[in-house]
């Protein structure tokens, strides 16, 4: 087994991606391969202790979550809207338009 591993750290922007490339000790963490990234200090709006959640390749972890060579981690942002809160939204607005139509009126086309 080797000595080190080489793993991605990804934060994702609206407008661009930032992924950078480290070689690390075997048994690193996630939390420690987005710390040696720089990535905390390029964008300080960050916050590994609350808003900010980790993945390895599109599955939550934890940040003591040990890694793996060729592994991704990646940084989310947080949701701007709860898509349960979104979703239930339109359709209590759909089930308001269906409600308020006249009788033998046809349905609205959208």
């Amino acid at each position: 087994m080797s000595d080190a591993i080489d793993v991605q750290v990804v934060y994702a922007l609206p407008q661009r991606q930032e992924l950078i490339k480290l070689r690390l000790p075997a048994g690193a963490t996630a939390r420690e391969a987005v710390e040696a990234s720089g990535l905390l200090q390029k964008h300080p709006e960050i916050d590994l202790d609350g808003a900010n959640k980790l993945g390895v390749f599109a599955r939550l972890v934890k940040g003591d979550a040990v890694l793996r060579d060729k592994d991704r981690v990646e940084i989310y942002r947080p949701l701007i809207a709860d898509p349960k809160a979104v979703r239930r939204q339109r359709a209590d607005e759909g089930k308001a338009v269906k409600k308020g139509r006249r009788k033998g009126a046809p349905a609205a086309e959208e």
